[in-house]
C-alpha cells in the first residue's frame, strides 16, 4: 500500500472535446504534409520543404507543447 494516498494530486486531463479538437489539428497538419508531396517536381524542391516543415509541426506540437516533456523528475 502507499504511504497516503489521499493527499496524491490529482492529475488533470483534457476533456473530449479538446482532445478531439487537438487532435484534428495535427492529422491536418500531417496530412496536409503528404499533400504538399503531390506537388514535388526535380525542378521545384519548396514542396519538400513543406512537407518537412509540416511533419516536424505535426510531431513537435504534441511532444513538447501538448506533452509532458518537463515531467523527468517525477516519481
Amino acid at each position: 500500500m502507499s504511504k497516503n494516498a489521499t493527499s496524491a494530486p490529482i492529475e488533470k486531463e483534457n476533456n473530449l472535446g479538446a482532445s478531439i479538437v487537438l487532435f484534428l489539428v495535427v492529422i491536418v497538419l500531417f496530412l496536409g504534409a503528404i499533400y504538399s508531396l503531390s506537388f514535388l517536381t526535380l525542378d521545384n524542391p519548396w514542396p519538400m520543404a513543406v512537407c518537412l516543415g509540416l511533419f516536424a509541426l505535426a510531431f513537435w506540437i504534441p511532444q513538447t507543447i501538448l506533452g509532458r516533456s518537463d515531467s523527468a523528475g517525477e516519481s
